[in-house]
């Protein structure tokens, strides 16, 4: 027995509960043969921004109401760093939108997994009394009940 440091390229798209195969670099063979191949299985931990879910990405991003109502152009963090996207006007918050093509590599080729933006309406904490006055004439101008269907339209 002896132990040995080796480094190993572990590829793109693995998983929690890949097998990463060293060949040759594991136990003695038997009488004389040569070495085994070694197995790693890599622990993978959780990003604090991304979900993984196979080769697909989930995150949240908060926007205005503003943003939401007239739609906007937003950047979003990806794990090839910052990319653009447009949401569309009258986008609801936990609206799902996809960015293709900016999740993970498919561990076997042949292109990656796609990113998913779930959308969060970020309302403000504080609002001045402005603020609220242009919310109630909204309100006034607007009639529709967002609980409509939850209760058969009574």
């Amino acid at each position: 027995m002896k132990s040995e440091r080796i480094l190993v390229k572990i590829p793109p798209g693995v998983d929690n509960g890949t097998k990463v195969r060293v060949a040759g670099k594991g136990g003695a063979g038997i009488r004389g043969g040569g070495p085994g191949d070694l197995y790693i299985i890599p622990v993978i931990r959780p990003h604090s921004f991304f979900e993984r879910k196979g080769d697909d990405l989930y995150c949240e991003v908060p926007v205005t109401i503003s943003e939401a109502a007239l739609g906007a152009k937003i950047e979003v963090p990806t794990m090839d760093g910052i990319a653009s996207m447009t949401i569309p006007q009258g986008t609801q918050g936990g609206q799902l939108f996809r960015l293709k093509g900016k999740g993970i590599p498919h561990l076997k080729g042949g292109g990656d997994g796609d990113q998913n933006v779930k959308i969060m309406v970020a309302i403000p904490k504080e609002i001045s009394e402005a603020d609220k006055d242009l919310f109630r004439k909204r309100s006034l101008l607007y009639k529709e009940n967002p609980r409509e269907r939850l209760t058969g339209g009574r």
